[in-house]
């Protein structure tokens, strides 16, 4: 391709973005396709000749586009928003085509300076301590464009583990512990409802965190922290790190800054704030609120990725002291030095990796584009396009908000069992029309509804809403629903309602307590949505108890697969039906015989993966069938006035579908249709109801 045929080509994209994202709200949000759909329409091996222009573009709006999920759609409503705009477009066409590698100043001077001027604008304009910005000239702090919110934890901690080592080598000059030893005493914090990465950072950084529990509000406090970092000191524990939340996944909870902030400062345990999506609301005064405290902090990161309109990737990174990431990141090789080393800022010694795209070239169109009067609009619109969801959804008595709405962030469900909101989520989802996803709030499936696109009206957010509204008709029977219209004025005002507390339920019943180890969690990935938190969009059943994992082995060595299918992917997935299911070892404990019996086998990582040996292994051969049946994931038992027992096979209510034969304790292959499956009261069977 030469320049001219790219002239004509950059005009023929630049239309069809224009067309695509005039026109999204014409098409399905999530794509119909399933796994490997891709495989089938594209050829297994690279072209040995070059091919055309238009062959490839053909290939794209035939095979790509239809397999895509349209983030920016008015009608997606899963995760957070991870927004765009034309002027971060054209930004990062530019930054593409001048292809700046921006590891020293040297490397890149405008692309390290431009960063720098744009760190402080952007920290000024949410409300930051000067002590965060490149301007003051009496810190070290200042700011860096990272990729996600999960490299800046990471890197923060990293950053945090090598002071707090250094700290306790020069208060106990004595202890010559090595320092693995005391990597291992290293403790770190984050509240239950934080999100996934901060559970993942403590992992690949090799040091312990703890999950604290959160208060009906959802949130982090003081007392809480206070009192684990004086239990973990008593059994000889170094606490090091703390990563607060401002807007959590699961419900956008806030942590206490004003409580957790002068703990950590008294303790002298490093605090980074993750603000990935509320970061951006900053921008308004009404929301700073929330970031009383943050002066305790020594480290801020937030998403303009996600709300400020500037496409991914691009997060802000503020820390008060560089100094600290230098030591732990600085490795400087005669080849990357240069006559204004020291006197410039090099931000490859602020990071994991060396090189970096110059990011700070969207973000600073976007800034200038709109100006700061422009994204607080486009902030209180979409605040506002939330409340007016959460009035609707308030207006019709099936339906809870069982957490407070914050920003743009709306969770609620159906009252009763948490297996009706789930169908419901189902339903909708399935239409393509909508989606969204779930999350687990204190023992409740919720499902949240996140305003993701600037361009989401009230006519978008009446479509959507009457979308869930329909799918609960059809699934709760039809029923003279609530008028669910609403005034002008009702609109206008738009106000926040806080719902009184109600029970606790449990997602999944018993004997299948979800619970959560000290330290961290270990996850059973599924595509099951009944899940006790939000993790990135996969659904994670929680447990820590080995007997849980010995009852679903059981289960599956007495029923076995005869007569199903069991599809093996990389990770060897088991299917049942319509669900899905992957183990890892990490579950059991390493005393147990089956855990042995998975390391013989010779894959740790993968319980699934040895599934026959295992089961051959497995020593729980005693187990009567009723236990067995009772593990049975996510099914709970049917209440009397559900079904009609198994005695009454030909009830139109409920069919048992068990094997006729008496002998046999395997379990039906179940019907491919949309049902409720549940447990026979009497005889532990499934039941399908219709």
């Amino acid at each position: 391709m030469d320049s001219t045929e790219y002239r004509k080509r950059g005009r023929e994209i630049v239309d069809y973005i224009a067309d695509y994202l005039e026109n999204i709200r014409e098409r399905r949000v999530y794509p119909d396709v399933k796994p490997g759909y891709l495989s089938q329409l594209l050829p297994d091996s690279a072209p040995f000749e070059g091919e055309s222009w238009d062959a490839i573009f053909r290939d794209f709006d035939n095979a790509i586009m239809p397999g895509v999920t349209h983030w920016k759609s008015p009608h997606m409503h899963a995760y957070f928003p991870a927004l765009s705009s034309y002027p971060s477009l054209l930004g990062d066409m530019l930054a593409d085509a001048v292809n700046q590698i921006g590891f020293t100043w040297a490397s890149s001077p405008a692309c390290t300076e431009l960063e720098t001027i744009v760190m402080d604008w952007l920290g000024k304009m949410i409300g930051l301590p000067s002590d965060f910005l490149h301007v003051n000239q009496e810190t070290m702090g200042g700011g860096v464009i990272m990729t996600t919110a999960s490299e800046s934890t990471y890197t923060c901690m990293l950053a945090a583990r090598t002071d707090a080592i250094r700290r306790h080598r020069y208060a106990d000059p004595d202890d010559d512990s090595t320092d693995s030893i005391l990597n291992d005493r290293l403790v770190g914090y984050c509240s239950e409802q934080a999100h996934s990465s901060v559970e993942k950072c403590g992992i690949i950084g090799l040091v312990r965190m703890r999950l604290l529990p959160t208060d009906e509000k959802l949130a982090l406090r003081g007392k809480t922290l206070r009192e684990a970092i004086i239990s973990d000191r008593e059994e000889g524990l170094i606490p090091f790190f703390v990563c607060a939340t401002l807007g959590t996944t699961g419900a956008c909870a806030f942590d206490n800054l004003k409580e957790l902030g002068p703990i950590c400062h008294e303790e002298n345990v490093w605090l980074h704030i993750d603000a990935a999506y509320a970061g951006t609301a900053f921008v308004c005064p009404e929301f700073r609120k929330f970031l009383t405290g943050v002066e305790f902090a020594n480290s801020f990161a937030f998403n303009p990725s996600k709300w400020m309109m500037v496409h991914f990737d691009c997060t802000a990174l503020w820390v008060k002291n560089s100094k600290l990431l230098h030591r732990t990141f600085n490795v400087e090789p005669l080849y990357l030095k240069h006559e204004n080393s020291g006197a410039a800022i090099d931000y490859m010694h602020w990071q994991i990796g060396l090189s970096r795209r110059f990011r700070s070239l969207k973000l600073w169109c976007v800034i200038r584009s709109y100006g700061v009067s422009g994204l607080q609009k486009h902030v209180r619109e979409s605040v506002r396009m939330a409340k007016l969801f959460e009035m609707l959804i308030r207006s019709d008595d099936r339906f809870e908000i069982p957490a407070d709405r914050h920003m743009g962030l709306v969770v609620f469900r159906l009252k009763g069992d948490n297996q009706l909101t789930e169908l419901l989520l189902k339903k909708i989802n399935k239409t393509g029309q909508v989606h969204m996803v779930p999350a687990a709030l204190k023992g409740k499936y919720v499902i949240r509804f996140t305003v993701t696109s600037q361009d989401t009206t009230q006519d978008d957010i009446a479509r959507d809403w009457a979308i869930i509204r329909d799918a609960t008709n059809a699934m709760m029977g039809k029923r003279a629903p609530p008028d669910n219209s609403l005034s002008e004025k009702q609109v206008e005002q738009t106000t926040t309602t806080t719902m009184p507390a109600t029970p606790r339920q449990t997602i999944c019943k018993n004997p299948l307590d979800m619970k959560k180890s000290e330290f961290g969690l270990s996850l059973i990935l599924s595509n099951v949505p009944m899940s006790p938190r939000f993790v990135n969009g996969s659904f994670a059943a929680v447990f820590d108890n080995s007997e849980i994992l010995f009852e679903f082995a059981k289960f599956l060595s007495e029923r076995g697969f005869q007569d199903q299918s069991m599809v093996l992917s990389p990770r060897r997935k088991l299917r049942h039906g319509n669900k899905q299911y992957s183990l890892d070892t990490n579950l059991l404990s390493g005393s147990s015989k089956i855990y042995r019996s998975a390391l013989s086998a010779g894959h740790q990582a993968s319980f699934d993966s040895k599934i026959d040996k295992l089961f051959e292994n497995s020593p729980l051969v005693e187990e009567k069938p009723e236990q067995a049946a009772a593990a049975t994931v996510g099914m709970t038992t049917a209440p009397d006035d559900e079904i009609d027992r198994c005695s009454d096979r030909s009830s139109l209510d409920g069919e048992c579908v068990a094997d006729s034969d008496p002998n046999k304790e395997k379990m039906a292959e179940t019907k491919e249709v949309d049902e409720k499956l549940v447990i026979c009261g009497n005889c532990g069977h499934h039941i399908t109801l219709f």
